[in-house]
């Protein structure tokens, strides 16, 4: 799974399958924002889950 990219910010989810939870670090210009944090049951994150975890972001941050 790669980084995923929205009005100048970056979005790289990274998991762990052993601990079933992830993060999604977000990078404004290359600079480190902050880190979003997320569970998920089963092999991997539905891609799905993670998109709407950065659309919900981008919502409330108005980007």
């Amino acid at each position: 799974m790669g980084a995923i990219e929205r009005s100048g910010y970056r979005f790289e989810p990274e998991y762990s399958v052993i601990e079933q939870n992830g993060a999604i670090h977000v990078y404004n210009k290359g600079q480190f924002v902050e880190e979003l944090k997320f569970s998920f049951s089963g092999k991997y994150p539905e891609l799905n889950q993670i998109e709407q975890l950065i659309n919900e972001y981008c919502e409330q941050h108005g980007i």
